[in-house]
């Protein structure tokens, strides 16, 4: 039974097609979870960016295209535009004290998160536990 929904972070795919690392299990384990449907998660066009840029930034850009290929098909009917009122929250939220640890690339993701109603995330990202409201899943 589906009980809340998530946020999948950039880092879940990303740990979960890497190199061996204490977070690789884990992380291949929630994406097993979401693509059997048994955990009710989104991401948004953003995460899709990051990752190409994060990977053609290393050189590895054959590997975040298998991690693209491979994510937006488990994440397929849930992948949620960035749309401008996104931007506009985003633009609010970003001076808040409580924001100061997250890139503005992260402020945008909890703004798709707070005008969709999801208040979890999952992530590896210690920086989201400051943040008033959202339930941090980490990994």
């Amino acid at each position: 039974m589906k009980v809340f929904k998530a946020f999948i972070d950039t880092n879940i795919p990303m740990y979960a097609a890497g190199k061996e690392h204490p977070l690789k299990a884990r992380c291949l384990e929630i994406m097993r979870s979401v693509a059997n449907g048994e955990l009710e998660a989104y991401t948004d066009t953003e995460v899709f960016q990051e990752i190409l840029y994060r990977y053609f930034s290393i050189k590895r850009g054959e590997l975040g295209l298998q991690v693209f290929d491979t994510f937006s098909k488990i994440m397929h009917g849930a992948v949620l535009p960035v749309r401008f009122e996104d931007m506009l929250l985003a633009r609010k939220l970003i001076n808040k004290a409580s924001y100061a640890k997250l890139s503005p690339r992260d402020i945008i993701h909890l703004a798709v998160m707070q005008n969709n109603g999801i208040d979890h995330i999952i992530t590896a990202d210690r920086a989201f536990e400051e943040v008033e409201g959202i339930r941090v899943i980490r990994v």
